[in-house]
């Protein structure tokens, strides 16, 4: 291992020195899981299994965005579900006199 005199360094080359170590750090941690999981997939596969079956890891359900419920009176390119705020153009055609079942989709 190279001996490096820190008290010669300026104090950016000390903090790109803890970058770099930080990034290094970081580095051997992910390589090491890798090979951990590498060798614990390996070992399932020997036996006969995934390691997914043997932890019980499910794949994640995608959720659907919500359906429109409302269009824009007149911009039908712009619609609203229904949840969450209401957008400023629901608020200003229900204040200008439209009723929101008007403005169903």
């Amino acid at each position: 291992m190279t001996s490096i005199n820190l008290n010669d360094l300026t104090l950016a080359e000390l903090k790109q020195l803890q970058k770099d170590i930080a990034k290094t750090i970081a580095g051997f941690d992910n390589r090491k899981r890798s090979e951990a999981l590498s060798a614990l997939e390996a070992k399932a596969q020997e036996l006969g299994f995934s390691l997914a079956d043997l932890i019980g890891t499910k794949p994640a359900r995608k959720r659907s965005s919500p359906a429109r419920k409302y269009r824009h009176p007149e911009n039908p390119e712009i619609t609203w579900s229904g949840r969450g705020r209401k957008p400023r153009w629901f608020v200003a055609a229900l204040d200008a006199g439209k009723t929101a079942e008007a403005m169903e989709a």
